[in-house]
């Protein structure tokens, strides 16, 4: 049977009002901020009630955002404000400065007004950097599971980290697990995106900012939010048994860029783990408070950075095979978890995002443990020999004359010379972001994001590759084929050549 997850169940909203890119107090802020400007051109009897009227509600609620965390976008509706105040303060100061005997001040109206269209300008730059750069508004998993989330730390001691010098010195990876939950009690906190703290949230949005060549601060929203999973929540009691998907993120990227996605597979009924990979992740905070940050980075030269990009490939599919190794002894037993007896292991798949989805495809050929293989608009690198011996869903975005000339005949070759029906779907008003978190907390710019708006790409993103796995690993009846093309393009490569 499934359950129902109310939406307020998961938690406490974040601190956004639905639907707006700002909270109530900012709201109040800046109606404040704005009322300050207007006072100046009220009737001469109602300016200082509108003026203390304005200052009463703009104060506190500057003094409240400050307490609990002022977030950079109001600071120009602050500027504003402030710039405002001493004009909205003048018609208090007139019966003053009349008994004793002083002239009152008055700016001529052709003064005033361009003093005030910029204070207005400076304030309503508030609300336009919020809505470009919000914090995230997690959409609500369509499942039947309430979701649960939690990160381990794991050290494959057989493995030399080879992105240092110290001999002695063994790979570790983190990985964050999302898994069908018991339901929460109402006003369960939900789990801090980015990172297990708000500080670590913090370190890895600065991290992701520095990557692409970005001041901090525009991430400052991204670490503010939470997502819809409940941080340690209870393995769903109902005793089955979930499948596995294993999830790489790209070049850069960190284990959490995919959180809406993974929550929507884990609302039904997967267990997904989503790697760290320690110095390709742009920042890795281990268990002991080491942060570990990206060393890797283009040369400039095509062949070359395909040699680099083959090697950091195979150091993420070995990666994925190790992690799903110690899942597979956590299933056993080996280790009280309450995830124990709970993971399908044989039934995993493997999938990633752009570098991370060619990592998944390099983790499927070498290792046959996985059982179907999820690319995101990722580029193949590595070998394309042995041939894949497993179903494969590629999403791509539409191709233009930007797009490497290299991608498409590369894919083809990947997904034709697999001996297991594939699918390639070209998803329409997708980017290469679209298949991550990032349409959910950056500009809405169509190059950047897509054109498919806050959610409704990661939704078509999920509800495709569940499609997909439903097939894969549930063994679904019917070609998965007519759900895919719901959802775009649909080339299907078949094993005999066929199409």
């Amino acid at each position: 049977m499934r359950r129902r997850v109310p939406g307020a169940e998961h938690g406490r909203v974040t601190e956004n009002t639905a639907g707006l890119p700002v909270s109530s107090l900012e709201i109040l802020a800046l109606l404040g901020a704005l009322a300050l400007v207007a006072a100046r051109w009220l009737a001469p009897a109602a300016r200082p009630r509108a003026t203390i009227a304005a200052v009463a509600v703009l104060v506190p609620c500057a003094v409240a955002l400050g307490v609990t965390g002022i977030r950079w976008q109001l600071l120009p509706v602050l500027a504003g404000a402030a710039l405002a105040l001493p004009f909205a303060l003048l018609p208090l100061l007139r019966p003053l400065r009349r008994r004793r005997g002083r002239p009152a001040w008055r700016a001529r109206w052709w003064l005033a007004l361009p003093g005030s269209a910029a204070c207005a300008g400076l304030i309503a730059a508030g609300p336009l950097a919020a809505w470009a750069f919000p914090v995230p508004v997690f959409p609500e998993p369509s499942g039947g599971f309430a979701v649960g989330t939690r990160v381990v730390q794991w050290t494959d001691q057989g493995r030399p980290e080879t992105f240092t010098a110290d001999p002695d010195d063994r790979r570790t990876v983190v990985v964050q697990l999302w898994y069908p939950a018991r339901r929460s009690p109402a006003g369960a906190r939900r789990a801090q995106y980015l990172g297990r703290t708000r500080q670590e949230a913090r370190t890895v949005a600065g991290a992701l900012a520095g990557g692409v060549g970005l001041p901090g601060f525009l991430m400052d929203g991204v670490a503010r939010a939470r997502s819809r999973s409940v941080l340690d929540a209870p393995v769903d009691g109902g005793g089955g048994r979930f499948p596995v998907v294993m999830f790489s993120p790209g070049s850069g990227g960190v284990r959490t860029q995919n959180t809406a996605w993974a929550e929507e597979l884990a609302s039904h009924g997967y267990v997904v783990a989503a790697l760290d990979h320690p110095y390709d992740s742009a920042a890795v905070v281990l268990a002991d408070g080491r942060t570990l940050t990206s060393e890797t980075s283009s040369s400039g030269d095509r062949d070359k950075d395909e040699e680099l990009a083959a090697g950091w490939t195979a150091v993420r599919a070995a990666d994925l095979g190790f992690v799903l190794g110690r899942l597979e002894a956590l299933d056993r037993g080996e280790g009280a978890d309450p995830l124990t007896g709970r993971l399908d292991t044989g039934r995993a798949a493997v999938a990633g995002h752009s570098m991370g989805g060619a990592a998944a495809l390099q983790a499927a050929r070498q290792d046959h443990r996985f059982q179907a293989v999820v690319d995101l608009d990722g580029f193949p690198h590595g070998p394309a020999s042995p041939a894949l011996g497993r179903p494969v869903l590629a999403l791509t975005q539409a191709l233009t004359p930007a797009t490497d000339p290299r991608y498409l005949p590369r894919l083809t070759e990947a997904l034709a010379s697999g001996t297991a029906t594939s699918y390639r779907l070209t998803v329409p008003g997708a980017a290469h972001l679209t298949f991550m978190d990032g349409p959910l907390y950056l500009p809405p710019v169509p190059s950047l994001v897509g054109s498919l708006g806050r959610t409704e790409g990661p939704r078509v993103v999920a509800a495709a590759t569940l499609a997909f796995l439903d097939s894969a690993l549930r063994g679904n009846p019917g070609d998965p084929a007519g759900a895919l093309r719901a959802y775009g393009s649909l080339s299907v490569v078949r094993p005999d050549g066929g199409g």
